[in-house]
């Protein structure tokens, strides 16, 4: 496996120290303006990370390939660093920072991590903020890597459908039963509901408070989560959100956890509910009382 998934999460000093010891590139995925506002020191910007839209298809794909191979050469990632995302805080950011983290590894990087709490819980540690925006050094994204097996296409959702696949999805409540069909408005895609057959766990269900804002569970609560919605680590698990971002924090946390068959149908809602002749499940998806 190209990317190793121990040890993602950094905490704001483990990152320090991190950047002390071997070439890093710390990636902010936050919007220009909040990056004026104050970033860690030496953070590039790349808003795209979270904004970028992808279908499924080859031509979908290799779009996406070839977008961020782009994009995240320009802004300094060679092969040779280790890139480091985060985001303002894990609530509120719709797993931006954890989007950056599977991207790198459905394109095989090596080194990825993600900085748990986020920007707030590096302020909340007293660590460099500025508000000097970096110039990034552009560098040649490595072309030579062995892509992970973690991206699914509408296709194989729909192989998955009926069968022992579990399909999981960590959208928004108001999304799972159908009042909604995006966090960007309830009329945003074109058909409101789920995947047929999908269970259910909200994405802030694998995240906890703590003094510094909210942090992944353990691995332990991360199974006990999945517990209740009938998942386990050894099921085969296919994520799914309206466009890649909250089921990207649900992949890190479920491949922290030592769930070992996840992969994530990047496409998810926004391009599912797109094409009529795919089914779907609508209304409240439990039985209503008497």
């Amino acid at each position: 496996m190209p990317a190793a998934f121990d040890n993602v999460l950094l905490s704001p000093a483990e990152l320090a120290a991190l950047q002390a010891q071997e070439p890093v590139l710390v990636i902010d995925t936050r919007d220009a303006e909040a990056y004026a506002q104050g970033h860690i020191e030496g953070a590039v910007n790349l808003r795209e990370i979270f904004t970028f839209l992808a279908t499924s298809s080859p031509e979908g794909l290799a779009e996406l390939r070839d977008t961020f191979a782009a994009r995240l050469g320009a802004v300094g990632l060679s092969g040779q660093e280790t890139a480091v995302f985060y985001e303002d805080a894990l609530n509120n950011g719709y797993g931006q920072s954890c989007r950056g983290y599977y991207l790198l590894t459905w394109l095989g990087y090596p080194k990825v991590k993600v900085l748990n709490g986020g920007f707030s819980a590096w302020k909340a540690a007293g660590l460099p903020v500025s508000t000097t925006p970096v110039t990034p050094v552009p560098a040649t994204f490595p072309t030579d890597l062995q892509s992970a097996d973690v991206m699914l296409t509408r296709a194989d959702v729909e192989r998955a459908l009926g069968t022992d696949v579990v399909l999981l999805d960590v959208r928004d409540v108001d999304e799972w039963i159908g009042e909604s069909s995006s966090p960007y408005g309830k009329d945003f895609a074109p058909r409101k509901g789920r995947l047929p057959g999908a269970r259910w766990i909200e994405w802030y269900r694998f995240m906890k408070p703590s003094a510094n804002g909210p942090v992944f569970k353990s691995p332990d609560e991360i199974r006990a989560e999945c517990a209740s919605a009938g998942v386990k680590p050894s099921d085969t698990v296919y994520l799914y959100c309206f466009k890649g971002a909250r089921a990207s924090n649900s992949f890190l946390a479920l491949k922290q956890a030592g769930f070992d068959d996840v992969r994530m149908y990047f496409g998810s809602w926004n391009e599912w509910s797109r094409d009529p002749a795919l089914p779907i499940e609508s209304g409240p998806p439990f039985a209503m009382a008497a």
